[in-house]
């Protein structure tokens, strides 16, 4: 199901009056409503891989217990049982045809014919999100940071929450499982804010981001009969669709899981106004990017072990972060040249320069110096996004690049076009700058704001377009 739908305005009112008018005095019945609307939700896209997020949830729910184990050798070995089984059924999906074309191409270059059986199903929707979260929880009894959960319906809730489920937030057992086993009380102004971010969630998805879509679309699968300018204007487009698709899909997510008493881990803090490529990553897919620190990037040795190390660590990270959004060697691609902006910062130790502040953080505006920061960090992004959206392969990121070298001068940008995307743009840019301070909340508007926002959406709603990240 997805949430700008017409099914999901039907669903989630449905579940929220029985969650807070039928089900309120109980917890326990509150959390089986929460996983039976979890796996509707689920099932409502495809019923058939409902199986596998079942099995998926029982046997880390199992390897649970056992990795408690006082005995070391018994806990490490279903330690590793789970991250075999866990990344087994992602490269199973996911990845299997990747491997086995590649496998194909290099027999084939040593002169043998090969006839490979590929997988021929979908790719199972939020794959990458539950394994996941299996895998953090399971981590985390190791370590000592959570303990089993007996109850296998508050487990199962925690992997499943629907909110979350299909594309994140990646959440923590120790952050998110105190919240399934406490008792929930509704808060006035807890839902307040969640309604203000599924307004605007909705709004950066439905108007913003699927808006921009069918010009990007349009340029990304025709670029070579396109002069260099709109190649540029299209890569910075494509820039805000997906910010719009995916944090709008995270503050939807946020805003669902507040009207239900739960609050999720951030994924976006305007990473737009970032002001080097280690800001960026502390402020987009955050989930994402301090799940691999704190589960592959600090038990690798993390930068404490000498600066080879720390370089070849780094490296690992984003490859490893690029080839988590698809078997495809443009994301690999996409990884290796983050990892290629992070590498001065980190040679210079100027990678945790900004960890705390934001731009402009007791001013208005931002410096002439944080505003040329914030666009040099803008324009390797959006670079970096050309690989990232290039179809069917870096070849054609490749191409997309070279035709943007080759032609641009050679007309100007077409201003009907331009103005189109800068009515999309600049809203978005702007109540961003204003909420940056306050992410979670958002600050007061005018309720005709919200109003205007919500007519938008209304009249947007009924393309159903899928969330990009959907496909991860």
């Amino acid at each position: 199901m997805l949430f700008n739908s017409f099914a999901f305005f039907v669903f989630f009112p449905i579940v929220f009056c029985l969650y807070w008018f039928v089900f309120n005095k109980s917890l326990r019945w509150q959390n089986v409503l929460i996983l039976i609307a979890s796996y509707f939700f689920y099932g409502w896209w495809s019923y058939r891989f409902l199986g596998l997020l079942v099995l998926s949830t029982l046997l880390d729910y199992y390897f649970g217990f056992q990795v408690a184990s006082a005995n070391k050798k018994k806990s490490k070995f279903f330690l590793w049982l789970s991250v075999i089984n866990n990344l087994g059924i992602l490269g199973l999906f996911k990845y299997f045809n990747f491997f086995i074309t590649q496998f194909q191409q290099g027999i084939e270059l040593l002169g043998f014919h090969t006839n490979p059986v590929l997988l021929s199903v979908a790719l199972p929707i939020g794959i990458s999100f539950y394994t996941f979260h299996g895998m953090s929880y399971v981590f985390d009894i190791y370590r000592g940071h959570q303990k089993p959960v007996k109850n296998y319906i508050d487990y199962a809730v925690f992997v499943s929450f629907f909110p979350l489920l299909v594309a994140g937030p990646i959440e923590r057992a120790h952050h998110l499982l105190p919240q399934v086993q406490s008792r929930r009380t509704f808060d006035y102004k807890q839902a307040i804010e969640g309604c203000r971010l599924i307004i605007w969630g909705m709004f950066k998805k439905v108007v913003i981001a699927d808006g921009l879509a069918s010009y990007v679309d349009s340029v990304f699968n025709n670029y070579q009969f396109e002069n260099g300018s709109t190649l540029v204007v299209a890569a910075i487009a494509f820039s805000f669709q997906i910010y719009g698709d995916f944090s709008g899909y995270s503050d939807i997510a946020i805003g669902t899981a507040k009207l239900l008493g739960f609050e999720l881990l951030s994924n976006f803090k305007f990473p737009y106004f970032s002001r080097d490529i280690a800001e960026f990553w502390r402020r987009w897919h955050i989930s994402l990017s301090s799940w691999f620190r704190d589960y592959l990037y600090i038990p690798l040795g993390g930068s404490r072990n000498g600066r080879a190390k720390a370089i070849r660590n780094t490296f690992i990270i984003f490859l490893i972060s690029g080839f988590w959004h698809g078997a495809n060697w443009k994301f690999i691609a996409w990884g290796f040249i983050h990892a290629c902006g992070f590498l001065p910062l980190l040679l210079l130790n100027r990678n945790r320069k900004h960890v705390t502040d934001i731009v402009a953080q007791n001013r208005k505006y931002p410096s002439f110096k944080e505003l040329s920061q914030m666009l040099g960090t803008f324009a390797f992004v959006t670079f970096a996004w050309v690989f990232f959206r290039a179809n069917p392969g870096i070849e054609s990121a490749l191409l997309y690049l070279k035709h943007i070298c080759v032609s641009l001068y050679h007309n100007p940008i077409q201003l009907p076009r331009l103005k189109l995307l800068l009515a999309y743009i600049i809203p978005l840019i702007l109540f961003d700058w204003w909420w940056r301070r306050d992410e979670r909340s958002l600050k007061k508007m005018y309720y005709l704001v919200y109003i205007i926002m919500g007519i938008a959406i209304y009249v947007k709603l009924g393309a159903n377009n899928s969330f990009i990240y959907f496909k991860f």
